[in-house]
């Protein structure tokens, strides 16, 4: 069976050398291509492909949020992130939106093929580069705390309120509070749940 595939990107120079790279694969059916969300969206109103290659940094609505709202009303179609870019954000943030893998745009034919069978066979694809971008953070970009925000951050997590806290660490209230912020900003975390499921990863609580 012929993997159905369409491409969005904003470059068109990007489509015609994906497409020219797989037109002549047997195993692959080109639905056609779109150059930003919103056209990407009104095609799958018409049809549905197994396999959308789907660049990040468009105009308008980027990839990634195409990527969340695509999955949210077709969750059947797999996505691969495609990217000149192996940021760890962008990968990271294409996985959690529920994409099937990440390849960037220098990529091989072989690895291109290599990554839409993944997907199709509902498997997760990361090129080399990406899993070195992913890497890159758990080694080098911890965020740099100091001894009064990993405390405050053990007790966060230990559920306890600015004033509990305060009050174990025989500091003001508003004091925890900075930290809280600080903590927030160096994790780039939205909330506190994010805080602590960011800095359990990073090994810290």
């Amino acid at each position: 069976m012929k993997t159905r595939l369409f491409i969005v990107d904003d470059h068109y120079m990007v489509i015609e050398g994906i497409r020219s790279l797989l037109q002549q694969e047997e195993d692959i059916e080109w639905m056609g291509h779109a150059t930003n969300g919103e056209s990407c969206l009104a095609f799958l109103q018409r049809q549905e492909p197994e396999v959308i290659l789907m660049d990040i940094s468009m105009p308008g609505m980027s990839g990634i949020e195409l990527c969340k709202e695509v999955k949210s009303h077709y969750p059947g179609i797999r996505i691969l992130g495609l990217s000149t870019f192996n940021q760890r954000s962008f990968v990271e943030k294409m996985i959690e939106n529920g994409a099937s893998g990440y390849v960037l745009k220098n990529a091989s034919k072989e690895e291109l093929l290599k990554a839409i069978q993944a997907a199709k066979a509902f498997k997760t694809y990361l090129s080399f580069e990406a899993v070195q971008g992913l890497r890159s953070h758990s080694e080098k970009d911890l965020p740099i705390l100091t001894r009064r925000e990993k405390e405050v951050l053990e007790w966060i997590a230990a559920g306890l309120t600015n004033l509990e806290i305060a009050e174990k660490l025989f500091i003001s209230a508003t004091t925890v509070d900075t930290h809280r912020k600080n903590l927030m900003i160096k994790f780039e975390a939205k909330n506190v749940a994010a805080l602590i499921h960011l800095a359990s990863k990073a090994g810290l609580v």
